[in-house]
């Protein structure tokens, strides 16, 4: 029976899904900006793109495992503030090699969060919506992708690429709020 638990958790797990995507897809939004700032060849900007990737395998593969071990909120607590900062950092970045540093170790909690919100989502659904929730609950990466995106059209030309890097910042408020309406794993709990 689906009731306000399993809302309060698709809701919370959509928004840092929001977050999520909107620090992934913020690289194709600035790379105009960036390739005329630092010279950028195609290759390189495909190159700097690949940072965040490999960083977001590495922490699916470090993180997903370590919420099974340290409990899912914890883990996504970890992950959220890890991402959110070194995107935030990264609208310091002077050079082509700290922004990419920095897009890895947002990558880390990208990647982190990931498995993490999905299994936690998973373990409360009800067992004949889980697929419908679960999708449903994922499809927050998409919509931030489309916040970036759209924030980008008006940040842009007003405040120019480290703006929308800022603006990463703006999520950590949320984070006590979102964190209220998550559980702890189930499993975790029982171990």
């Amino acid at each position: 029976m689906f009731g306000n638990l399993h809302l309060k958790i698709i809701i919370a797990c959509a928004i840092l899904l929001i977050v999520d995507g909107y620090d992934v897809f913020i690289y194709g939004v600035v790379l105009p900006q960036l390739m005329d700032q630092w010279g950028l060849s195609a290759p390189q900007a495909g190159s700097l793109a690949s940072w965040a990737l490999f960083g977001m395998m590495s922490g699916a593969l470090f993180f997903g495992p370590l919420g099974d071990r340290i409990g899912r909120k914890t883990c996504i607590t970890i992950c959220f503030a890890l991402f959110s900062a070194a995107t935030f950092v990264n609208g310091f970045a002077t050079t082509p090699t700290m922004f990419g540093v920095l897009r890895f170790i947002a990558g880390l909690g990208c990647g982190g969060l990931m498995p993490n919100a999905v299994a936690l989502t998973n373990e409360y659904a009800p067992k004949r919506m889980r697929s419908t929730l679960v999708a449903l609950m994922f499809s927050g990466y998409a919509v931030g992708g489309m916040a970036a995106a759209g924030l980008g059209i008006w940040l842009l030309p007003l405040f120019g690429w480290q703006a929308m890097f800022f603006a990463a910042a703006v999520p950590l408020i949320l984070l006590p709020l979102v964190l209220r309406g998550l559980p702890e794993s189930a499993g975790f709990l029982v171990r």
